[in-house]
């Protein structure tokens, strides 16, 4: 039996579609991914060295010691990645653009080899009629940059600011509609308190005073994108986690508030509400010590759009040994990906409702959302990634709920179009929609990548919102 047979039958008998209507015709439908996890091309076109180059370049540190170097290849084979995007049906691609490679040193003018290659990959997307989000920082912070002082130093929040003016100026006629910082927690703590990510330092103190540069660096260059576009849509992507308690007990419920302030109100907070909250000083006292005049204001700036990224549900309680906030956490059941996170779709409701009711009437998108597990490719040629099908359902059931339950849920954007560099852990998680080979850079698109293109067809033709 073919391919392309066994995948219509697996499709008729196993995934069922979501019902016609759930979304309105206006919704957008998407696919994301990160600039150093799939263009490759680490030493071509002017690019100079990032953290991640060195933290995977540095023994122990990533999953069999892979690196970015190659990762899809998509610096070189990105016109047949958009026609793949236009046979899948999408409507947009959230894209990053790598800092390193537009701005080699961090300071001074851009390197023309990659406002060419930016302007080539953007003027594609508009040719396809695809609309790029564009996210101008996914953790590629140039190595000159770090070795001055990093994110816990504030003048990385001004030379990013200028880094945002000088792109939106470069390539503002292609792209009107852009994203600051991707997921400032995972930079701040994963990168300076934890060490799991580049660049690997391991320093709580150095990780709060970065959490509050990064807020900051979105604040200076919103004010940049506004002075160079006043007609763009600029927004953040945050990544939001469920937290709940383990039980009843009132230390567990404090415990998961905890939990909550650092992972999420630190970066909601001053965003959308003006100021970091009792809560979030009472776990980082130390960050009122990096707050200068003026910086509430222009990180509270209004954007355009709140950008949300949601992968799982942490059960959180209390631990007496459990460092600084005294928290153990873990994810809910049933944790079944490949990464061990939890599979609970009423998760993204309960998030995308938090963020309407709590923190803005704005327009909402799923900037991320998907899942790691083990793919591979069986005998006939066909990646029958039923799992990822389940869950794709599940997700986007519940983003169908919060819709109707009032939210201003305006597009949903799956990660991740291609199985890409999984940051510290190599290539050895998979995410993608299209499988990748990277050995021979051949691209299959997955079951669930075919499931989607008939979610979006099936999702057309069906009234506007109200």
């Amino acid at each position: 039996m073919n391919a392309s047979r066994r995948i219509a039958q697996r499709l008729d008998v196993e995934a069922a579609l979501l019902d016609p209507g759930a979304f309105p015709s206006d919704f957008r439908w998407g696919l994301a991914t990160a600039a150093y996890q799939i263009e490759g091309a680490a030493s071509e076109g002017g690019r100079g060295p990032s953290i991640w180059d060195t933290f995977s370049m540095t023994p122990g540190l990533t999953r069999h010691g892979d690196t970015g170097d190659v990762a899809c290849d998509h610096y070189h084979r990105w016109s047949d990645d958009l026609d793949l995007l236009v046979d899948l049906g999408v409507q947009d691609y959230r894209l990053s653009v790598s800092w390193s490679r537009l701005q080699p040193t961090g300071r001074g003018g851009l390197n023309p080899q990659a406002v060419s290659f930016y302007h080539d990959l953007l003027g594609g997307l508009r040719d396809r009629g695809i609309r790029p989000l564009v996210t101008l920082y996914h953790w590629d912070l140039p190595q000159p940059l770090e070795d001055a002082g990093g994110w816990p130093a504030r003048a990385t929040a001004e030379h990013f600011a200028e880094y945002a003016r000088l792109v939106v100026r470069a390539l503002g006629d292609l792209a009107t509609d852009w994203v600051t910082l991707n997921e400032p927690w995972c930079s701040a703590f994963l990168g300076y308190g934890t060490g799991a990510h580049a660049p690997g330092r391991r320093d709580e103190l150095a990780a709060i005073a970065a959490a509050h540069h990064l807020n900051l660096a979105h604040g200076l260059a919103l004010a940049a994108i506004r002075s160079e576009r006043p007609d763009a849509a600029v927004g953040i992507c945050n990544i939001v986690t469920e937290v709940l308690p383990e039980s009843d007990d009132p230390a567990d419920s404090a415990a998961a508030e905890r939990l909550d302030a650092s992972s999420n109100r630190v970066f909601l907070d001053p965003v959308y509400s003006g100021g970091y909250s009792a809560e979030v000083h009472a776990v980082f006292p130390e960050l009122a010590g990096h707050i200068r005049p003026g910086d509430l204001e222009l990180i509270a700036a209004p954007t355009d759009f709140v950008g949300v990224n949601h992968y799982q549900r942490l059960i959180a309680s209390h631990d007496d040994e459990a460092g600084r906030l005294k928290v153990s956490d873990h994810p809910a059941e049933p944790a079944s990906t490949s990464f061990g996170w939890s599979v609970t779709p009423d998760s993204l409701a309960a998030v995308l409702q938090r963020v309407s009711t709590e923190y803005s009437n704005l327009p909402i998108y799923v900037t991320e959302n998907g899942a790691s597990y083990d793919d591979y490719v069986d005998p006939d040629g066909v990646v029958a990634d039923t799992e990822r099908v389940a869950y794709l359902r599940g997700y986007l059931d519940a983003a169908a709920r919060a819709i109707r339950s009032g939210v201003d849920l305006r597009g949903y954007y799956a990660w991740s179009f291609l199985d890409n560099f999984e940051w510290a852990e190599g290539y050895g998680k998979r995410f993608g929609l299209v499988h990748v080979d990277y050995g021979t850079q051949e691209r299959i698109p997955k079951l669930s990548a075919h499931w989607y293109r008939r979610t979006i067809a099936g999702q057309s033709g069906h009234p506007q919102r109200g």
